[in-house]
């Protein structure tokens, strides 16, 4: 067998059990993303003719999969979200994002430059790589189908889908931000790149990712359900791999444009969803888009748990390893209760909130976009160590309890008594 069949080899049996897994592990303290990961490692550890995978060496390739993987995961969370954009309907997810993710970022920082000993830039580059959450890798814990109901959502879901798909692309600032400071400072630090930083990488990019993505969502909200043509009203045909033309055209034009296309594509999807929310194409639209993130996904964690074979961890040292734990099971739990002070949420909502803010391939992807963008004074494989063991911490911990605890906490919200009135 060549190294080329058994690949195709591979990608069937990969393709099935994406499909299969999902309904198999619902429930259970196990997840498709952890599957896929510890395959990964078991099959590389077979004396099999497969490929090397290396992302430190192959990091323009690592960078476009995991690029592929984010924006139809975000295309995908965008369209599932049932309740509308707004100040207080998405309160809680402004606090994590205003609050709880700041707090993050300074918290892993500051631990990482203690620590580890790394460089401020460093160190800040490893925590706005970590910075973004992803609840793919735990579907319990992510909204379902898009419904006609806006409150056909539980708070808990709602607001760690809605702050993935916000913070993914908010990540972006904090690493560019990490690299201003490398080009500035070296090893050292340096105050005089905060002012170009904040004009453009903030200020500029992000209101052109926005602006960008809700104009694209616009036009195709209007082509999709209001076109007097019946050819170019798209819904009434149900193809839901048009849903692959928005993200690639909301992001591919907000790129060109200078602006960040993770924030775009997630507007884009918000924005057709508001265009007619009760359509039953958004469900094929959803659909579709979540096939193809769930291929990926398999793809990404399968690749990750090859490259963890192929001695990915081996450049980790304790204080890595320690850094990636205190981020998921203190740093983040601590800062997502106290972003969450002060709302309506019960102890036991704002704890899950606080502590599933999950690691995935957004952090692969910017870690890599970073790398080719600027060398920074620290081991690219010791850099890459660190955020692999936190992901690969991440899908075991939370793939393992997301199923049981989101299971008790609907229990419980199903069976506690109605609050009494006056």
């Amino acid at each position: 067998m060549t190294i080329a069949d058994a690949v195709f080899a591979w990608l069937g049996v990969g393709a099935l059990l994406a499909a299969v897994l999902p309904r198999v592990v619902a429930g259970r303290p196990l997840s498709m993303p952890l599957v896929f990961l510890v395959g990964g490692i078991g099959v590389y550890l077979l004396p099999l003719p497969l490929p090397v995978i290396d992302p430190v060496e192959d990091r323009l390739l690592a960078e476009h999969i995991t690029e592929i993987c984010v924006i139809v995961a975000l295309m995908g969370a965008g369209l599932a979200l049932n309740r509308p954009v707004g100040r207080r309907r998405w309160a809680t997810t402004w606090r994590l994002l205003g609050i709880t993710m700041p707090l993050t970022v300074v918290l892993t920082a500051l631990v990482a430059w203690w620590l580890l000993d790394w460089p401020p830039a460093v160190a800040l580059l490893l925590a706005a790589v970590l910075a973004p959450t992803d609840p793919v890798l735990a579907s319990e814990v992510r909204v379902g189908e898009p419904t006609e109901d806006e409150h056909d959502e539980d708070e808990v879901r709602f607001t760690l889908t809605s702050e993935a798909g916000l913070n993914d692309g908010l990540a972006f600032p904090l690493t560019y931000a990490a690299v201003a400071l490398a080009a500035a400072a070296g090893s050292g630090w340096s105050a005089d790149w905060v002012g170009a930083w904040a004009a453009e990488d903030v200020a500029f990019r992000c209101a052109v990712g926005v602006l960008s993505g809700w104009l694209v969502g616009r036009l195709l909200g209007w082509l999709f359900f209001r076109a007097r043509s019946p050819v170019l009203r798209l819904s009434e045909h149900r193809e839901g791999f048009v849903a692959l033309g928005a993200t690639f055209l909301s992001y591919g034009l907000t790129e060109s444009l200078g602006g960040y296309g993770f924030l775009a594509v997630f507007t884009t999807a918000c924005s057709i969803r508001a265009a007619e929310r009760a359509h039953g194409f958004h469900n094929v639209l959803h659909d579709f888009v979540e096939q193809i993130e769930r291929l990926f996904t398999a793809v990404v964690l399968f690749l990750l748990g090859a490259f963890i074979a192929l001695g990915g961890l081996a450049a980790l040292t304790w204080q890595g390893a320690l850094t990636g734990l205190a981020l998921l099971v203190v740093i983040r739990p601590l800062s997502g209760w106290a972003g969450l002070l002060g709302t309506s949420l019960g102890n036991k909502e704002r704890w899950v909130i606080a502590g599933y803010g999950i690691r995935g391939i957004g952090s692969l992807y910017y870690l890599a976009y970073a790398l080719g963008r600027h060398g920074f004074p620290v081991s690219s494989r010791e850099v890459w160590a660190v955020v692999t063991f936190t992901v690969l911490a991440s899908v075991v911990l939370h793939g393992v309890t997301a199923g049981p605890v989101v299971t008790r906490l609907d229990r419980l919200r199903t069976t506690a008594p109605p609050p009494r009135s006056g």
